[in-house]
């Protein structure tokens, strides 16, 4: 059985979906709350078809934002505009 296809499917999710997720999780962590951010639509490659653009990061939440961040695109794709 190909396991590999289904670990790597990632769920759709639409734009607003995506900005809530990011919000929420990086919320969670004390050192990136406040953080600021923008969801870009990309051309897809390997990693997805979206990134996140962070901004108004302190220097000591850089990793861990990124990391959430990281997590975060491993799991979601962009959904097709309908």
């Amino acid at each position: 059985m190909d396991f590999d296809r289904y670990l790597a499917a990632k769920t759709p999710a639409t734009l607003e979906e995506l900005r809530l997720r990011v919000t929420f999780a990086l919320d969670r962590h004390p050192l990136c709350r406040g953080i600021e951010f923008d969801i870009v639509k990309m051309p897809r490659n390997r990693k997805g078809n979206w990134t996140v653009t962070l901004q108004t990061i302190a220097p000591d939440a850089l990793w861990e934002a990124s990391d959430i961040v990281a997590d975060i695109q491993e799991a979601y794709e962009l959904a097709a505009a309908a």
